[in-house]
């Protein structure tokens, strides 16, 4: 499967956009439950979704289709509350690398449930990138106390998020992006909703922050639905390591979080890896 530029460059910038949602998680954390934000990130995301999914003419959601959507729904709300709650008490760009164990469980799990066949450039690819990760950690305090459980919770997000790849990447081509960024905020909303119980209401100011967390969120799930139509789950795996200078950009810029020079030297293994992945196979040689 020959994947376009166009799919790259769109599954980068989703992931960015991801990571400013955990940029304004971990800011919304400072003032609120971890619980309530996470819900009111899925919240605002659904109304916005169903907003956008209205002015599209209601593109028809089946009964086919919601058992997946319904089971990744369920993983999505203890995926993110778990990360959520992990980098409400790390540093972002160190609980970034430590999710990188989940694009190393997509190829596996991709063949497991899709039966995509492992491909040795994407495994070497992803291999490269977590050398990248383990660069940047060299430096870092050291693990232990709450900072151990915050980081196994981070671990715990990194293996469901690799299911829940998996099985986005199973209904891309089927579902369109419109249908999935709706079900994908729906479900993890109707989920978390007890979060909201007992929760004062909130000022306008903290609507305004929960909208930019709902947009952020929908737009990078728009933009990683459109990319994985064209994309192989092994891709786009790699393409995950993007996070991590994403993340140090974010977390140098709005919470003044000093990025080792580790980080860069890992960012740029980690970019070379992707650009290893994004080249396409080459074309068997004519017979003659």
């Amino acid at each position: 499967m020959s994947t376009p530029p166009l799919a790259f460059v769109q599954c980068a910038l989703g992931i960015g956009a991801l990571c400013a949602m955990d940029a304004l998680v971990k800011h919304l954390s400072r003032s609120h439950d971890v619980e309530f934000v996470t819900f009111a990130r899925f919240a605002t995301g659904s109304l916005m979704a169903l907003g956008v999914w209205q002015a599209q003419g209601r593109p028809r959601i089946t009964r086919e289709m919601l058992p997946v959507h319904l089971l990744r729904g369920g993983i999505i709300a203890v995926m993110a509350l778990s990360f959520f709650w992990g980098i409400s008490r790390l540093p972002l760009a160190e609980a970034i690398t430590i999710s990188f164990i989940a694009p190393l469980l997509v190829p596996p799990i991709a063949s497991l449930i899709l039966g995509e066949r492992m491909q040795k450039r994407y495994l070497a690819a992803g291999a490269l990138g977590f050398t990248g990760t383990l660069v940047t950690v060299q430096g870092a305090p050291e693990f232990s106390g709450e900072r151990l459980l915050a980081l196994a919770a981070i671990a715990f997000a990194a293996i469901a998020y690799a299911t829940s790849a998996v099985l986005l990447r199973s209904r891309a081509g089927k579902d369109g992006a419109t249908v999935i960024t709706l079900l994908s905020a729906a479900v993890p909303a109707l989920v978390l909703s007890p979060a909201a119980i007992g929760q004062p209401v909130p000022g306008l100011e903290d609507l305004a922050w929960f909208a930019a967390l709902g947009l952020c969120g929908n737009i990078g799930i728009q933009l990683l639905s459109r990319a994985y139509v064209h994309m192989e789950a092994q891709a786009s795996a790699v393409l995950e390591f993007t996070a991590l200078p994403w993340a140090a950009l974010f977390g140098w810029f709005i919470f003044a979080e000093p990025v080792r020079p580790q980080v860069w030297l890992g960012a740029a293994i980690i970019l070379a890896a992707c650009l290893w992945a994004s080249r396409g196979e080459r074309a068997p040689a004519p017979a003659a």
